[in-house]
């Protein structure tokens, strides 16, 4: 397994499998990269994810969605933007791109070991192991 750094990312791919990107941790933030495109999430998401999925103790839809369109209640990617989780909102950094959290953080927990992931084309969901 990478190292998780800049210098030896994880290299992930999307839940479908339709799109490569890479992950590394700076510090607090994780970095995600992709294509010409960086987005970055407080990495203690990673902890908060994982813990919230346990306490969940079922499977949860991704519902990955960009910053500016709502995200489906009671998934992933609500989680990771709403007032009642760990930060009290956004997980993600950068204005007008932090959205997609359920996107590209369920794969970097499966690639630590801490998710099941399902990798269809569509409606992907995740559970704690």
């Amino acid at each position: 397994m990478a190292a998780g750094t800049k210098d030896d990312p994880w290299e992930l791919r999307t839940p479908p499998g339709s799109s490569a990107y890479t992950m590394y941790r700076d510090g607090d933030e994780l970095v995600c990269v992709v294509g010409s495109t960086t987005l970055k999430y407080q990495a203690r998401a990673i902890d908060d994810l994982a813990a919230w999925l346990r306490e969940q103790g079922d499977w949860m839809p991704l519902g990955a969605a960009d910053e500016q369109k709502p995200a489906a209640e009671g998934t992933v990617e609500a989680w990771g933007r709403s007032e009642a989780n760990p930060v009290g909102g956004w997980y993600g950094l950068r204005k007008g791109y932090r959205g997609r959290f359920g996107m590209y953080l369920p794969p970097l927990l499966e690639e630590l070991g801490l998710v099941e992931l399902t990798h269809d084309a569509r409606n992907n969901r995740m559970r704690a192991l």
